[in-house]
């Protein structure tokens, strides 16, 4: 008799919808907008040429450099593989399967409600305001049982910076209660709009930074988690033994270099001018309904169409990401801000379905 390697799956893993990320929805275009990655790269060599030994658990000097970027201690840093092991961390650490529950505020990034299917965690799912804010009443609401509250600024397809007096209502409100954690992944295209500063104040807040947006590292896999002492503890004890592997470290520590940094913040000036360029270029097709604000490297476009627009982007070789199935986002794409060719060609190739429509 032949064993049914599913029956002996846990149910809730059976059940899963896993997330579908850029890479695994795949396309063949040579334009990739659809996975907020930067589309300048930088060249690095590697220092260390030895790798027979394990890596550091934690390592000291990479966490010494990003301390001094983020103005912080480095007892308040913990090293992870992206930011999304540090959002898996949090529920491995804090919440009991079946007991408690997280707060997350669609539309947002999906891994947050995810990984809370993948450990058994009960969800409490608080939609946006239609001007893509926090519904604080409905999360004051909502807070029995709740050990988790995910906040992405800025919001992950969104764009938009979360108002900062509604952050702080959240940490007072779950003072006693919860961690809020804020999802600070592209907070490089608006830095003054940092909650850093904050963790001083606020012994229950929990940031979340990566390597991949701004910095130009997306394949790296380097994140932080930036929290109180006692929370990075916490943490330590459940994470892998090993998790950064040594040329990750090694490329990261060059990433966090005084010039390297400059480099990024020059980058991030480049794509911040393509944005604008690319808004006001999009303005002019009558295809276009609504463009949302952003303090991003991503625009959320609404359009008239969205479903046949992204098919003819795609068939073009141009790969958006269609968000058309998620709440308050119907007609939606979201679209990366790439180089000025890239740009251009996006919006050649829909200046074309406009004619195509005509005929």
């Amino acid at each position: 008799m032949k064993l049914k390697i599913i029956s002996l799956v846990r149910k809730n893993i059976q059940e899963l919808i896993p997330y579908q990320s850029a890479r695994k929805i795949g396309g063949k275009g040579d334009v990739w907008l659809n996975a907020n990655e930067s589309p300048i790269s930088d060249q690095f060599t590697l220092q260390e040429t030895y790798f027979n030994r394990y890596p550091e658990p934690q390592p000291k000097s990479l966490i010494m450099r990003y301390a001094d970027y983020v103005k912080v201690s480095s007892s308040n840093i913990l090293v992870t593989r992206g930011a999304d092991e540090g959002i898996e961390l949090l529920m491995r650490a804090f919440c009991e399967p079946k007991i408690d529950s997280i707060i997350y505020c669609p539309p947002t990034y999906d891994m947050y409600v995810i990984n809370a299917n993948i450990f058994g965690v009960k969800v409490r799912s608080v939609p946006m305001l239609q001007n893509w804010q926090l519904d604080v009443k409905s999360i004051e609401k909502k807070s029995l049982g709740v050990k988790l509250i995910y906040i992405c600024s800025p919001n992950n397809p969104t764009g938009n910076i979360i108002h900062s007096q509604d952050i702080r209502f959240i940490l007072q409100v779950f003072s006693n209660t919860a961690l809020v954690i804020v999802d600070e992944a592209y907070i490089e295209f608006c830095e003054n709009k940092s909650v850093v500063s904050w963790l001083q104040d606020y012994p229950n807040l929990v940031i979340l930074r990566t390597l991949s947006k701004a910095f130009a590292l997306a394949g790296l896999r380097c994140g932080f988690v930036l929290a109180n002492t006692e929370i990075i503890r916490v943490l330590s004890t459940v994470i892998a033994p090993y998790p950064l592997p040594t040329p990750v470290t090694d490329i990261a520590y060059q990433a966090l270099s005084k010039k390297n940094i400059g480099i990024m913040k020059n980058r991030v000036l480049e794509l911040y001018s393509n944005k604008v360029w690319l808004i006001k270029e999009l303005k002019k097709n009558k295809y276009v309904k609504e463009i949302f604000k952003s303090d991003s490297n991503y625009i959320l476009v609404r359009f008239i169409n969205a479903d046949k627009i992204f098919l003819f982007l795609w068939e073009q070789g141009i790969i958006v990401r269609n968000q058309n199935l998620k709440i308050y986002l119907n007609e939606c794409i979201r679209i990366s801000v790439g180089n000025f060719n890239e740009c251009l060609k996006l919006i050649n190739v829909l200046k074309l379905f406009v004619t195509d429509s005509k005929g």
